[in-house]
């Protein structure tokens, strides 16, 4: 039987955050002086991970993605990546990076049974990537893409925060890179999670923006088929595109009722939902399966039938989001 919340979503698509520790400091996601981290101990370790992913597999688990943080600066990621990708009912493994690091491990992770990866990048201008990130260098992050697509971790696909008064004015930069390559642009609304929520509204933009961006340049968007992996997106071609845009609007059209997917935290919590505070820790019963696919299943049954992201009091009570920074829920 599939995997179903108590609204009849099936639910196949595990998220792992397998550190909370990051190379960058990202303004919407943390501090300058980063996150308070994790002690050794408090880290889920590898091995608990893979007890969690057999037990979902059998549930019907069978897509994973890895996450963090940033996932490639936790040691032996290449190793976890293979022992994930051999457990039965696994059929699509899958990254989130930064990319900082990926053109040193794009190789190791293909041949380790990686199918893809999400890049995160927001700007295309080197000076301002480094504004935006605190710390990182554009060059690093291209040539982790280049790497990516040289090794066959198709499709490539690249997260952009579209951010009001940040990189609102490399819309058409980023329509355009989508157009000349074989990549996979994915807009993606700003979101108030932990302590953004207090800021974010000044640098929100509805993802409306981008299209009526694309329409003045001469771009309509037109949609498209998604790439592999399913997912929130909106897909898009653009005309003589050899890439597509993705849409993904959080805010502004909740994609709730299609939501299929769990998380697992860097210190071992099982979230229904990335917004809402609600978690369970899976460390008592991680070593008896029945009882870990029991929480797995209770988890889910407790999952809201939506997010109020952006809520502007319209929506009644409000129960308090989570307080994590996105690097520890795992974006």
């Amino acid at each position: 039987m599939p995997l179903c919340d108590k609204y009849g979503r099936k639910h196949d698509y595990l998220r792992i955050s397998i550190t909370d520790r990051c190379n960058l400091r990202c303004f919407y996601c943390m501090g300058e002086e980063g996150v308070p981290q994790l002690s050794h101990d408090d880290i889920i370790s590898y091995e608990d991970i893979l007890k969690v992913i057999k037990a979902g597999a059998e549930l019907g688990i069978s897509k994973i993605r890895i996450t963090g943080g940033e996932p490639l600066v936790r040691k032996g990621v290449v190793d976890f990546v293979a022992s994930a990708a051999a457990i039965p009912g696994i059929t699509d493994l899958a990254m989130t990076t930064n990319g900082i690091m990926l053109s040193k491990f794009a190789a190791g992770l293909k041949n380790a049974g990686l199918k893809r990866v999400n890049i995160s990048l927001d700007s295309l201008q080197p000076d301002k990537y480094h504004q935006i990130t605190r710390c990182g260098e554009l060059k690093d992050v291209l040539e982790g893409i280049e790497a990516a697509l040289e090794h066959g971790l198709y499709p490539v696909k690249l997260n952009v925060v579209l951010i009001k008064g940040y990189n609102d004015d490399e819309v058409v930069d980023f329509l355009q890179l989508a157009r000349s390559r074989p990549l996979h642009v994915r807009f993606i609304e700003y979101m108030p999670i932990g302590e953004h929520d207090r800021t974010y509204r000044d640098h929100y933009l509805p993802l409306t923006f981008v299209e009526e961006k694309a329409a003045e340049a001469g771009l309509p968007l037109t949609p498209a088929p998604l790439p592999g992996g399913a997912g929130p997106a909106d897909s898009y071609s653009i005309p003589g595109g050899i890439g597509t845009i993705g849409l993904i609007h959080p805010i502004s059209k909740h994609f709730c009722d299609s939501c299929n997917r769990l998380r697992l935290t860097a210190d071992g919590n099982l979230k229904a939902c990335l917004y809402w505070q609600e978690e369970t820790s899976i460390k008592e019963v991680i070593n008896d399966k029945k009882a870990l696919k029991s929480m797995i299943q209770e988890v889910l049954n407790g999952k809201p039938i939506e997010h109020q992201m952006g809520c502007t009091g319209q929506c009644g009570p409000v129960n308090p989001c989570s307080m994590r920074t996105m690097s520890k829920t795992g974006g």
